[in-house]
């Protein structure tokens, strides 16, 4: 592959902007902050997101979509989930209509309820869609440290396609033909994230994590079924997998998050200062109104979003979780 373009220069987008230089490979990165970008090329750094790593100096950067995405092969969408349509809308004039595209966030559309890759297909339909996901620490993956992923499209040669411009000896990606499985576990388990977030803050214990992890997972496949995804996609990498990394490593922002609330801080104050967006938050109410449109059941999901959105209290929402019927799992 001779040039890819990654669209957005955060923390995710610097990473595997890292993981695709490579010999015969050219790399640019398109964000919106001059300075982000000015660094990346003067100082091969990105001195908000990722300052401690040093990027290949053959990585350039730009404020200019058009000169990123000129003559490239693919290009990598790396902007927030609720960010994902303006980003799409105002590319879409500047992309070729075979240019094949993998989307990176990890969230359910706000206003539509879609998945990213529903979104996609709405405004960029000439497009050939794939979607990345999995248990995936940007600042590890930037420094090199062994990772998993799942790269997923109903077209297998096109996810195949991006294994290749993308998989090394410490990137490895895993195919998929279930992009719907996929993205739903990636919005999820954020959500799931600052449940347990909020466990720990509280104290309540590693049992109760454990419990809550178990019975996310089962919503996440509930809420799948009913978008028609595969069962088994979620024993994977993009659900389990990222599912329990989210949920217990302290890198996580939505983890973060969950801690910092149920240790009685603010949601206003928690997020306060914090540039890197926390996926969770949006995605509790879009993936809430999305169970309710679906008819599933989903009581931490709706728990996590009382707290964030409809202003109950933490000891209210576990009251709630700990007092429902004894069931059959």
């Amino acid at each position: 592959m001779s040039r890819i373009a990654v669209i957005g220069a955060g923390a995710w987008g610097t990473a595997l902007a890292a993981v695709a230089a490579r010999p015969g490979t050219d790399v640019t990165i398109c964000g919106r902050d001059p300075a982000i970008i000015e660094s990346i090329n003067r100082a091969h750094r990105n001195p908000v997101y990722l300052p401690e790593i040093t990027l290949d100096p053959a990585i350039a950067a730009t404020t200019e979509p058009a000169d990123a995405l000129t003559g490239a092969a693919a290009a990598l969408l790396v902007v927030p989930a609720q960010f994902l349509r303006a980003a799409l809308t105002s590319l879409a004039p500047l992309l070729p209509a075979d240019l094949p595209l993998l989307l990176c966030a990890k969230g359910i559309e706000a206003e539509s309820l879609k998945t990213m890759s529903e979104v996609a297909a709405e405004l960029v339909p000439q497009n050939p869609i794939a979607v990345l996901s999995g248990p995936s620490f940007a600042g590890e993956v930037a420094r090199g440290l062994p990772a998993a992923v799942t790269i997923a499209s109903r077209d297998p040669a096109l996810a195949q396609f991006f294994v290749a411009a993308l998989g090394t000896a410490r990137f490895r990606p895993y195919l998929s033909e279930d992009p719907t499985g996929v993205e739903i576990g990636g919005a999820v388990k954020n959500v799931l994230a600052i449940a347990c977030g909020i466990i720990e803050g509280r104290g309540l214990g590693d049992n109760a994590r454990a419990a809550l992890i178990t019975r996310g997972l089962a919503e996440m496949v509930r809420l799948g079924a009913a978008k028609g995804a595969e069962p088994d996609t979620f024993r994977g990498l993009s659900g389990l997998g990222d599912l329990v990394l989210t949920c217990t490593a302290g890198q996580s922002r939505n983890y973060t998050l969950g801690m910092a609330l149920g240790g009685g801080v603010s949601l206003a104050r928690a997020l306060d200062g914090r540039r890197a967006v926390v996926e969770g938050v949006a995605t509790a109410a879009a993936v809430a109104r999305l169970a309710r449109r679906l008819g599933v059941e989903m009581p931490i999901t709706a728990a996590v979003n009382g707290v964030l959105h409809r202003g109950m209290g933490i000891d209210m929402m576990i009251e709630g979780l700990l007092s429902r019927p004894y069931r059959s799992e």
